[in-house]
């Protein structure tokens, strides 16, 4: 039973599972293990291997830079900065944005120690300084981190001279991106407004 012990302890870390869900989780995979569980293990297996974060956006796929950044009918002049990957996959689901992400793997948090070093906004800051960006969109989430954040980066992006906007307010206090609906993405990216110093 160690095996079926193991597989339950890392299920139990997914999120939104718990010891009992993945208990549950572990015997469904059990009863269906020719039909879901083996191809399960090689899709894991094959995803752990082959995907990566772009290096220029920070985006999951499986070439670099990844498909979106080599996608030549993307407005080139805007860059979307969000937090991780859901989110960027979350404003991809409204098909109302068609420039180019920037994800920064998180929000600064001095009670969770993450500083300025610890995100992608160096990163950020330097492409840029050396591309022709227009606009940087701040598609951050609307907690205190992520406002805490969005000044900090539109800050650092000050010299740069670029426009800075950030989502509409249509996007609830304390909301998260990823569990809006495609509707409301839409009318807060239609509806940003540049941000002053």
């Amino acid at each position: 039973m160690l095996e079926l012990d193991r597989l339950i302890q890392l299920l139990s870390k997914l999120p939104g599972l718990g010891p009992r869900s993945a208990r549950r989780a572990a015997l469904f995979l059990l009863k269906r293990r020719e039909s879901l569980m083996e191809p399960l293990a090689v899709a894991l297996t094959e995803t752990a291997a082959k995907v990566r974060p772009c290096g220029r956006c920070g985006n999951l796929d499986t070439a670099d830079p990844c498909a979106l950044c080599r996608d030549p009918r993307r407005d080139q002049g805007l860059i979307c900065v969000v937090e991780d990957v859901a989110d960027l996959w979350a404003i991809e689901r409204s098909a109302a944005y068609n420039g180019l992400y920037h994800v920064l793997g998180g929000t600064l948090s001095a009670l969770d120690g993450v500083g300025p070093e610890d995100l992608r906004i160096e990163p950020l800051v330097k492409r840029v300084a050396e591309s022709k960006t227009r606009e940087v969109i701040l598609a951050l989430n609307a907690t205190v981190e992520g406002q805490t954040t969005a000044h900090y980066v539109m800050d650092r992006l000050a010299a740069t001279g670029v426009r800075v906007s950030r989502l509409a307010h249509g996007v609830p206090v304390g909301g998260e991106l990823d569990y809006l609906d495609e509707g409301t993405l839409s009318a807060a990216l239609a509806a940003r407004k540049p941000l002053q110093p």
